[in-house]
């Protein structure tokens, strides 16, 4: 019988444990250990934020699934890993504290034959002072709940005649997720206008972008009416059009009421005044430590620095100009411990898809990149097929790949939420990773990285919210449903 464990029921940690279930026979044991008892679908909380959905509308409990499934669910907190096992054993093992119920602060070893990572970003407001308690966030439907709160608030003082100033964007100079932020920003709008509050607001979107557009990728060209546009053409002129002002190439350092103070990629200091903002944070790894066999820190042999788990990537630190596509990883094994692999946004990308930069001041002012939605499901069913394959035809290659520079993506930035009246910017990018060795002029298919915008791509992204929450509750015919 082999135990297969996996960390975290996000996106991909959740997909993973569903197609191992489902590939691997009931003789095998699949262990799911999270602290969270709901999954949630994270797109849908820019809605929850604008009041539209409500927090019950894009969660779900995870126990009735993994009971139903035969899936082994432990509600608790990934402590440290040992993956040589200790003087007892030399079977590896998580070390977990459980969060809830009787067994709550008990500590407890689960050994594995295989362990999946898929534990997801720590949202790390520490790095931007003042940010946890001055500004909103839509990173969980917690917090989603609380920045509707806040923006009613905002939106009754218009009402009442009181102008507002919404700050929405990075609240870091390395954060990830802007297509959260930016569609939160239109939705802001959308709302204010639908209103016909449009004069009582300003709207500011802030971003660490060298150009508007990058969301993390470095930008992309894409195909649009018969022309070909640049992704900084293209979100210019649909900011333009919700009447929203921006700040690129900014790094915010701190954050008080009322008030948020950043450096520029020049050097330079502003502040910005705000009544309501909504600033994504910094991402990092789970603070997961690694032990050997005798008890030693192997800590850096499993993580970078940052707390992502080293995959089957090129983690040399190369120069920019040597980029090259081939760097990325296609099956996320850790190369020390060949039964450990990381999924999502677990995994440590070799490096950046936009460009290194720094302010004469030594600020790192440029977005990380992204891997959530599609391509960590895409990734944590790579991992799981390859980890069921080995299990049941005993062998140790892997015969399923899902490198971020073969993969393709679909997006749909929700820019207003309405039966008849809501729009959605439906782009695809192909691949992820831009391969310029390939693809020498756009770094992309053109042919496949197109774009629009209109209320046809609000139907299709309300479509796709209750798509994939069905698809994570393993109902009937779950497994037909791409990632």
């Amino acid at each position: 019988m082999a135990k297969v464990v996996v960390l975290g029921a996000g996106i991909s940690g959740h997909t993973a444990a569903l197609y191992l279930r489902k590939e691997l026979g009931k003789s095998h044991e699949v262990i799911m250990v999270s602290p969270n008892s709901n999954y949630q679908w994270v797109p849908s909380n820019i809605w929850v934020g604008v009041g539209l959905m409500t927090s019950k509308d894009v969660i779900f409990p995870l126990k009735p699934v993994y009971d139903k499934k035969g899936i082994i669910f432990k509600q608790a907190l990934g402590m440290s890993i040992h993956p040589e096992g200790d003087e007892k054993s030399d079977t590896g093992f998580i070390r977990i504290k459980y969060v809830t119920g009787d067994l709550e602060n008990q500590e407890e070893d689960v050994h594995y034959d295989y362990l999946v990572n898929g534990t997801g970003p720590v949202l790390n407001f520490p790095a931007t002072e003042g940010l946890a308690e001055f500004s909103n966030s839509v990173c969980t439907y917690g917090h989603a709940t609380d920045a509707w709160k806040n923006l009613e608030i905002s939106l009754k003082k218009m009402e009442n005649g009181e102008h507002q100033t919404f700050l929405i964007g990075t609240g870091h100079g390395m954060a990830t997720c802007q297509g959260a932020a930016f569609e939160y920003a239109l939705n802001i709008a959308f709302e204010v206008n639908k209103r016909k509050l449009q004069k009582m607001a300003d709207i500011i979107w802030i971003s660490n972008e060298y150009e508007l557009g990058d969301f993390g990728m470095g930008g992309a060209y894409i195909k649009r009416g018969g022309y070909i546009t640049p992704t900084k053409v293209f979100t210019e002129s649909v900011l333009a059009e919700y009447g929203i002002s921006w700040i690129k190439r900014a790094a915010v350092q701190k954050v008080e009421k009322g008030v948020a103070h950043y450096e520029t990629l020049d050097g330079k200091y502003h502040e910005q005044k705000f009544d309501f903002s909504m600033l994504i944070p910094g991402f990092k790894g789970a603070n997961m430590k690694a032990y050997d066999k005798k008890g030693e820190d192997i800590t850096e042999k499993l993580f970078v620095p940052n707390g992502m788990m080293k995959v089957d990537a090129d983690y040399s630190g190369k120069p920019y100009e040597d980029w090259k596509a081939s760097d990325w990883p296609s099956i996320y094994q850790n190369p020390a411990y060949a039964n450990i692999y990381a999924s999502g946004i677990a995994f440590a990308p070799p490096h950046g898809m936009s460009k290194p930069m720094k302010s004469p001041n030594g600020t790192p002012i440029f977005p990380t990149p992204p891997r959530t939605g599609m391509p960590s499901g895409v990734i944590g069913k790579v991992v799981a097929s390859n980890i069921s394959y080995q299990i049941n035809k005993g062998k140790t290659d892997h015969p399923h790949k899902g490198s971020m520079t073969k993969q393709g993506a679909a997006c749909i930035v929700s820019a207003g939420y309405g039966l008849f009246s809501g729009q959605a910017a439906t782009m695809t990018v192909s691949p992820i990773v831009p391969d310029w060795e390939k693809y020498p002029k756009y770094g992309r298919n053109i042919n496949k990285t197109v774009g629009v915008i209109g209320l046809a791509g609000h139907w299709m992204k309300l479509f796709m919210h209750y798509m994939f929450l069905y698809k994570a509750k393993g109902k009937l015919g779950w497994s037909l449903i791409p990632e």
